[in-house]
């Protein structure tokens, strides 16, 4: 299993998959083919059915700067491995390929190139969490310092990165007011949910804060912000959420919060590795489903949560998602991306709370519950995998047409 270092991607929104990996594979085709009298990129599967609300365009234009570049747009067409495919061409004066090459958005910002054999080294010997939480049993070592142990002590200063990242996103966010781009007309209500917070009473201060939180870093994203993928750019504000609200009620220390961050990682890499973060590939399970089980587990562990505890919080988190499409409004990171992960901050701290009133016993285990969404995600069609094609987006077509 790859370093947690592939898994938090500090980046631009809104779209780790639409945007940040494409990005980079621009640039990698650029290095290698820089004096190209043209370019061709031609957009497969999710990416050409959403890209233009998730900025793919923008970002490819932006990456071939001054040099003569075609987009070519075939959402019916799908490359043999990943719903994200993309191929890029240099072309000489006539028009012809010069050099060709094919490569996958795989979710996260990750590239999948199967033209070389190339990959970033193993990190984890272990990649099962029922393996985890025996090795960590046996030896009495926390999760967080299993993920040290493999990681190695600089992974603290990587955390510190992070965690930095997202509290700027949060700020940011909630400093800014007026609609979001892309003619949705949606309007940022990080601001006014930060502000009303402190006319509720204590039952309603807790959703208030977690969903001011989350939305305002789903809002930067939605805006092409900087924000940190956890696991993704479309679920990023989950995570960022749950950690700032509990430093401010719990009083933890900065070496905690680095800690639940590293537990948080954990989970999200296990799910990476062994199904898929990706939503054009399992739908938005994988991607806010993922982001809530990190986010579990991490509150679960920073309110001294057992292991068997951290495990039935990130279980919970994953399998109360198990099914949810990913069928974004317009193509747009926004409805119903957004509210997503206000919703699945306040159900990770639900999460946390329900297992740490057991004794962390259940029946189906985390590692059950990851195969299980991989199989779900499969069986759903492809109009509900982040092409727009069906569902809420569709919905919003049609009264649009009616109106």
């Amino acid at each position: 299993m790859k370093s947690i270092r592939e898994l938090y991607r500090i980046g631009t929104g809104p779209s780790s998959s639409h945007t940040m990996a494409p990005r980079q594979a621009a640039e990698i085709f650029l290095g290698k083919h820089p004096q190209a009298p043209a370019y061709r990129v031609t957009l497969f599967g999710s990416l050409a059915a959403t890209g233009r609300g998730h900025l793919t365009d923008q970002t490819l234009y932006a990456a071939f700067s001054q040099r003569q570049l075609e987009l070519v747009w075939k959402p019916e067409v799908l490359l043999p491995l990943h719903p994200n495919g993309l191929r890029f061409e240099a072309l000489d004066a006539t028009g012809e390929p010069l050099a060709t090459w094919e490569v996958y958005s795989i979710g996260g910002g990750a590239l999948l190139d199967p033209s070389t054999n190339e990959e970033s080294a193993d990190i984890y010997k272990l990649n099962k969490m029922a393996d985890i939480l025996k090795h960590c049993e046996q030896t009495g070592e926390a999760m967080w310092e299993y993920v040290r142990l493999c990681e190695g002590e600089e992974i603290d200063l990587f955390l510190d990165e992070v965690r930095a990242a997202m509290d700027r996103s949060i700020e940011r966010g909630l400093a800014k007011e007026g609609a979001l781009p892309g003619g949705l007309g949606l309007a940022r209500r990080a601001w006014s949910l930060h502000r009303k917070v402190a006319l509720f009473g204590p039952h309603f201060k807790q959703d208030g804060t977690l969903s001011a939180y989350a939305h305002a870093v789903a809002e930067e994203n939605a805006s092409g912000g900087v924000v940190v993928t956890a696991p993704t750019c479309g679920s990023s504000g989950v995570v960022p959420a749950v950690l700032r609200y509990l430093e401010e009620t719990l009083s933890c220390s900065s070496q905690d919060l680095l800690r639940a961050l590293a537990v948080a990682a954990l989970v999200g890499n296990l799910v990476k590795h062994n199904a898929s973060i990706s939503g054009a590939e399992v739908g938005c399970q994988g991607e806010i489903g993922t982001a809530c089980a990190m986010a579990a587990a991490a509150a679960t562990m920073l309110h001294g949560g057992s292991l068997q505890q951290i495990e039935y919080a990130a279980e919970m988190g994953l399998e109360h998602h198990l099914g949810l499409t990913c069928d974004p409004v317009m193509g747009l990171v926004q409805i119903p991306c957004i509210e997503r992960n206000a919703h699945a901050a306040t159900r990770a701290i639900n999460c946390c709370h329900f297992a740490l009133l057991t004794d962390g016993r259940h029946k189906i285990p985390f590692d059950e519950i990851v195969a299980v969404m991989k199989e779900t995600g499969q069986a759903l069609p492809s109009i509900y995998r982040e092409t727009s094609g069906a569902g809420i987006a569709e919905a919003y077509r049609q009264r649009l047409s009616r109106d």
